[in-house]
């Protein structure tokens, strides 16, 4: 017996969260600019890099950089390469520079280069996020990469690399190379932290159980830890003789009492653990 899942949303609610999304994960990454990455110069890719460069060596400001490109780039895409980005996207391209401009006057929260890659890349990977979270994204290069990838034939992740890396590049040159090295660290939270925000610390358990007393087990795993089990046909590669194998999904907690379900009832069985990033369905997160 599965638990039940959650209750649908309506769709004018769930779209109302998912603006809201998009407003709070802007907020975070023009706050985390802010206090971080700029006044440490740390160039870590993508517009607000471009904005960091030329703020240091033009002094021009951040928010009217990001402006300036963010709005062209948009627009590039919905003609290039169509509508899909909707309004969702122009919120998240016009709203985090205006958070930055109104929070350009903050005091740095350090000035070590290291510490603000360090925390620069979570709040930016955290904003970023919740902002893929609410279904959009903040524009920015992440549309040239796109333009470019429509256009040549490169991989998107090749295009992303390669735009992230002139910017870093770039930073070296104008800046030096520690600086350079301080933005791939930045780069490297920020990805991690994404992952982090969209599936969390909570990875599942995916068990793969082959045995002789496939029933027992399978009615303990319905019964005594209440999750679903799916049974699948396999052969042996030594005997070629059918051997079932039964597949179930468990969260972290449950994993142990699942291995000394399964020790208890057949010592002998061959069980596989693979770690389940995320998991979709009735008794999980919400499709």
């Amino acid at each position: 017996m599965a638990r039940k899942g959650a209750r649908t949303i309506h769709p004018k609610v769930e779209l109302m969260i998912e603006y809201g999304y998009i407003l709070l994960g802007s907020a975070i990454v023009a706050i985390a600019f802010n206090l971080f990455l700029l006044p440490n110069r740390v160039a870590s890719g993508g517009v607000s890099g471009i904005s960091t460069i030329l703020h240091a060596t033009l002094g021009w400001q951040p928010a009217y950089v990001q402006w300036s490109l963010n709005i062209p780039l948009f627009i590039a895409g919905v003609v290039l390469l169509g509508k899909q980005f909707g309004v969702k996207t122009l919120v998240g391209t016009a709203f985090l520079p205006f958070v930055v401009y109104l929070t350009h006057n903050v005091a740095p929260a350090t000035n070590d280069p290291l510490l603000g890659a360090l925390f620069g890349g979570i709040g930016v990977g955290m904003g970023l996020g919740i902002v893929f979270r609410g279904k959009a994204s903040t524009g920015g290069t992440d549309l040239a990469a796109q333009i470019i990838h429509k256009y040549t034939g490169l991989s998107l992740g090749t295009c992303v690399v390669l735009i992230d890396g002139l910017i870093v590049l770039t930073a070296a040159l104008v800046f030096d190379i520690e600086r350079a090295l301080y933005a791939l660290i930045a780069l490297f939270v920020t990805s991690k932290t994404i992952d982090f925000v969209q599936v969390g610390f909570g990875y599942s358990k995916m068990a793969m159980i082959i045995t002789n007393k496939e029933e027992e087990v399978r009615h303990a795993i319905l019964h005594k830890i209440d999750r679903g089990v799916t049974k699948l046909s396999a052969y042996g590669g030594y005997t070629d003789c059918e051997r079932p194998v039964l597949m179930c999904v468990v969260g972290q907690a449950e994993f142990t009492k699942l291995k000394q379900l399964v020790k208890n009832i057949d010592p002998s069985a061959f069980v596989v653990v693979m770690d389940a990033a995320e998991v979709l369905g009735e008794g999980f997160k919400r499709v």
